[in-house]
């Protein structure tokens, strides 16, 4: 008789080569992509060069996108940028990504189609768990293992064990997967699903937009998880369709899987949603966030830097002005969004309103550039995390939010509602 298994299990179970897996399972697995950074990178090739390995395991699964500190900010990054430039030419690794074809890692590797459903991804940067969307295993590991898997295309892996969302209803208006994951971290805090599966399923997981899913699957690390996974469905294959040749395996969770908790979560109940200081589990739903004035606003992010992000917060700054004194800073999550937001004008909506466009990079975020915030400044971003010190000084603020929430709040100059940002 079969034992039944999780989503994350099959997909796992497959690429070791064993018919089964179970929670706490030791495996080791094969990879269909290696990923890191401008930040990881650097370490894993020293790592990868002690090994005394002469070439990657594969130079198509592997790929590298500068895009923490570029444009390079100062003689360090362009150090780091030079040494794995160098090491991508010397290897010739297919999928390396900088100026004119970079974007924000985790919105640019799916936008390449370089993840399909089926896949096991590493990466050494935590929001690898975005591929989840897709249907894929993936998720956040060391520059060490990064090192071992560019060398062997195997990791390790301890079998998570698996929570069940059953997301129902429909979104209400100005309602976004940001909304509802922050909604999820505040109901199980930011370990409440420490090294396991977050396994989204139910009706309305059709109510939400694979960027919507990218979203969620992206801050599932902000509740502790190993990965964050949806099922594959019609939006999946529609969105990989064009971007890939390879061929997309579907696995399926059984409907007796076990799980160590279940959750139904009716869509139509969660409000717009902002994370407080320190913690992404410091929600309130935008009716109880009472006066908040902040300094700066940031749009986009790997969290929020889609084209729906973008449309749904120039639909609430068009023909609107940015409160006076405040910084509103737009970041499109790849170089093919950017032009996309030149071409629907959107760039113009946000240049209008006092805002400024930039270039595709992750700076902001994690305080590396291009947005620091001072002593006593606060923000409110898209971005995924609002730790101490996160986005500049350790006596600064982050408030996490939608991209409608902080459109609407760059021109009160205060947290406020999407409907009174109209």
């Amino acid at each position: 008789m079969k034992k039944p298994m999780t989503m994350t299990q099959k997909i796992l179970a497959a690429h070791a080569g064993l018919d089964y897996v179970q929670p706490g399972q030791l495996i080791t697995a094969n990879l269909d992509l290696v990923l890191g950074n401008d930040v990881t990178t650097p370490v894993a090739v020293k790592a990868f060069n002690s090994m005394n390995v002469d070439k990657v395991f594969d130079k198509d699964k592997i790929a590298i996108v500068p895009d923490h500190f570029t444009p390079n900010k100062d003689i360090k990054s362009a150090e780091h940028c030079k040494f794995i430039r160098e090491f991508a030419c010397t290897k010739e690794i297919t999928n390396y990504f900088e100026i004119g074809e970079m974007g924000i890692e985790h919105a640019l590797i799916p936008e390449k189609g370089l993840v399909i459903p089926g896949d096991v991804v590493i990466g050494a940067d935590s929001h690898t768990c975005t591929y989840g969307a897709l249907g894929a295993f993936s998720t956040g590991v060391g520059s060490t293992d990064m090192a071992v898997g560019m060398a062997t295309g195997k990791a390790w892996f301890k079998v998570p064990e698996a929570i069940k969302f059953v997301l129902k209803g429909k979104l209400s208006k100005w309602v976004s997967g940001k909304d509802v994951i922050l909604h999820i971290i505040g109901m199980i805090g930011v370990d409440g699903a420490l090294y396991k599966s977050m396994e989204f399923t139910g009706e309305g997981v059709s109510e939400l937009s694979m960027d919507g899913r990218f979203t969620i699957a992206n801050m599932a690390i902000e509740a502790g998880a190993k990965n964050g996974i949806f099922p594959v469905d019609e939006k999946t294959l529609e969105y990989i369709n064009g971007r890939t040749d390879r061929k997309p395996t579907i696995f399926e969770a059984d409907e007796d899987a076990e799980y160590s908790e279940v959750y139904e979560i009716d869509l139509g109940s969660i409000k717009p949603t902002v994370a407080f200081p320190h913690l992404p589990e410091n929600t309130k739903t935008i009716d109880e966030v009472g006066e908040v004035k902040v300094d700066q606003v940031v749009i986009g992010s790997c969290t929020n830097g889609r084209m729906e992000d973008l449309r749904v917060a120039a639909s609430i700054l068009k023909g609107k002005k940015v409160k006076k004194g405040i910084r509103l800073i737009v970041f499109p999550g790849t170089q093919n969004i950017y032009l996309q937001c030149l071409e629907e004008g959107l760039a113009k909506i946000f240049v209008e309103a006092g805002g400024v466009f930039s270039t595709p990079t992750c700076g902001p975020c994690l305080g590396g550039h291009m947005g620091i915030l001072a002593a006593g400044e606060r923000a409110i971003a898209t971005t995924n995390r609002n730790f101490v010190g996160r986005m500049g000084h350790p006596e600064s603020e982050v408030y996490l939010a939608s991209p409608a929430v902080a459109a609407a709040s760059a021109i009160a100059g205060k947290i406020v509602s999407p409907e009174e940002g109209i």
